[in-house]
């Protein structure tokens, strides 16, 4: 039997091989259901794919589907876990590969100040990201490679990254065409995963508009609903270099941990994330635990890059700059 699997699978918190894998599911396809981790996984005319669906795939997040069959679902059983615990937990079950996305911010610090692995930061000259993420490697006393991406390069990644993301509207695009050069630079250095603080601004209240939110909870419902296209746009440009995006705070468990969190503990004294910024100086320096960060296609430059471009171009508009070079 010939077992084909893209990212990682665990039972139970430990790491599984392919031949592991190919043991557990040859009999009986719905121990897959069982399994956790982030992963497509097919064998014998069977796929599988992770609860959350971190891994793109044809078949919808947590199934597994046999000769076009529903046969059952993926839903690990794991123990309940307070929030430091599961963050410490997923970092572990990731960090024997890849290296970090760092932009300097709570989320990515804290991930590569537990993982260990090396760090990579892009961004155009001058960018935020760049000396932000110089500062917080410093500080944890990390490597961290800063790459500094060409302003006529930029063209040709967003013609790329068009080409595959569901949405074509320019917030989608920046962000995705920073993380596009963030996988060339992984690819380039021979990684296959990328370790990402995606989610947890959906998870933990982490963008502005929650300060003013009459209703937190439903804001929080809104994000997290919205975090299965986001992955399909932040894997399908990462995939362009032929790697993947490996995201710790979108572990069941700390998935499991921050929703049990009440929406209205997410801000605290004006301090978003607040829960997760107590985490996090236990484990960073205070300084980039509660450091304020610009989002990615801002602090990267990327986003500006966008709109200089676009009037470059003779365009009003940058969506309609996207849509010529789209089309």
């Amino acid at each position: 039997m010939t077992v084909q699997l893209r990212g990682w699978v665990e039972l139970n918190g430990t790491k599984l091989t392919r031949d592991d894998v190919g043991k557990i599911v040859r009999d009986a396809p719905g121990n897959a259901g069982g399994f956790g981790g982030e992963f497509l996984l097919s064998w014998n005319h069977c796929t599988a794919r992770d609860t959350l669906g971190i891994i793109p795939g044809r078949i919808p997040p947590g199934s597994i589907v046999c000769n076009g069959v529903l046969v059952c679902r993926v839903d690990p059983c794991l123990p309940k876990m307070d929030l430091e615990g599961a963050i410490l937990e997923s970092v572990r079950l990731r960090c024997d590969q890849g290296v970090v996305a760092l932009s300097g911010g709570v989320d990515s610090s804290l991930v590569a100040a537990l993982a260990g692995l090396p760090c990579i930061a892009v961004g155009l000259e001058g960018s935020f990201d760049l000396e932000r993420a110089g500062h917080a490697a410093a500080l944890i006393g990390i490597e961290c490679d800063r790459v500094v991406i060409g302003r006529d390069e930029v063209e040709d990644a967003l013609r790329e990254v068009l080409a595959v993301i569901p949405r074509k509207n320019p917030v989608d695009a920046s962000i995705a065409t920073t993380l596009y050069f963030v996988a060339r630079e992984a690819a380039e250095r021979g990684h296959e995963r990328i370790l990402s603080g995606q989610g947890a601004d959906e998870l933990f209240g982490g963008y502005a508009r929650y300060l003013s939110s009459p209703d937190r909870n439903a804001e929080r419902e809104r994000d997290i609903a919205g975090l299965r296209t986001q992955g399909e746009r932040d894997q399908a440009a990462v995939l362009l270099h032929g790697v993947y995006l490996s995201l710790p705070y979108l572990d069941l468990r700390v998935f499991r941990a921050a929703r049990a969190i009440p929406a209205d503990r997410l801000i605290h004294q004006g301090v978003r994330k607040h829960p997760l910024r107590q985490v996090a100086e236990r484990h960073i320096p205070p300084e980039l635990a509660f450091a304020e960060k610009k989002a990615m296609q801002y602090g990267s430059g990327i986003s500006n890059e966008i709109r200089r471009l676009a009037r470059r171009r003779g365009f009003h508009h940058v969506r309609d700059y996207l849509g010529s070079l789209e089309g």
